[in-house]
């Protein structure tokens, strides 16, 4: 015990029984509060927030941005849309190239074959003509030839009047076709007449006469004596009878159409 505590007045008073349990109430009360509050306090953790979250702004960048990846979207389809007609263009060129080497191999292929008949024709030509050139060689002894006593007129013209409308083709000599030279030479072999092949002999074959003194059955030519191109036979009148061409054929021409150059007689 305290040296002091049997003075009244420094001995503290005891408190009383009611307020230490008031006291110890309180106190169990606040501990029971808390504990209950902890314990809820998850409870209340997962209540849903009641507070505003404020949003970010969008900001100049990130719109810039957005137009920048729009602008980006319509390049690229532009530019798909753009390989697409190319592409179209380049199929339609590659298809009108190939149509267009066709008709050029076509049409090249028709230029061979027109230049391959052309020259067919061409060298048979030129074998007519040189077979032309082989019977006057071996005729030349004859290509002179001098008018028979006995021979007549009457007969070659009637046989020159029987081939009218008969064809002209270069080294014809009959029965349905002739040249010039060969139809005279056949109608002068009616009156006994031999007249050379070609037309250059025929020219200088009898006795030269004037053209304003032709008689019926004169042989006329056409280009100089001994190099004549055409002959014909005078048949009066004016006229003459000859193989013209390919066009005309075997026919009765004026002389005032297509004049003579000079003429020969031979009966």
């Amino acid at each position: 015990m305290s040296h002091t505590a049997h003075i009244p007045s420094h001995r503290k008073p005891r408190r009383s029984a009611s307020k230490i349990a008031l006291r110890a109430g309180v106190a169990g009360g606040v501990l029971s509060t808390l504990a209950v509050a902890g314990a809820s306090g998850p409870a209340f953790a997962a209540e849903p927030v009641t507070e505003t979250i404020e949003m970010p702004t969008i900001t100049a960048d990130l719109s810039t941005q957005v137009a920048q990846s729009a602008d980006a979207t319509q390049q690229a389809a532009n530019s798909y849309a753009l390989q697409a007609e190319q592409d179209l263009a380049v199929a339609k060129a590659a298809k009108q190239a190939k149509a267009d080497q066709a008709l050029a191999e076509k049409k090249a292929e028709a230029k061979k074959k027109a230049e391959a008949e052309a020259k067919r024709k061409a060298e048979e030509a030129r074998a007519s003509r040189s077979t032309e050139r082989t019977t006057l060689s071996t005729a030349s002894a004859a290509s002179k030839v001098a008018a028979p006593a006995s021979g007549s007129v009457a007969s070659v013209i009637a046989f020159l009047k029987a081939q009218l409308g008969d064809a002209y083709v270069m080294g014809g000599t009959g029965p349905n076709s002739w040249d010039c030279s060969g139809l005279t030479q056949a109608a002068f072999a009616q009156a006994g007449v031999s007249l050379p092949r070609v037309s250059q002999d025929q020219s200088t074959a009898g006795t030269p006469v004037s053209l304003d003194n032709l008689q019926v059955g004169d042989l006329l030519y056409w280009g100089a004596a001994g190099s004549a191109y055409h002959v014909g036979v005078y048949i009066g009148n004016g006229q003459y009878l000859d193989a013209a061409n390919p066009s005309k054929g075997v026919v009765i021409q004026d002389l005032s159409g297509y004049p003579a150059t000079g003429a020969v007689r031979v009966l």
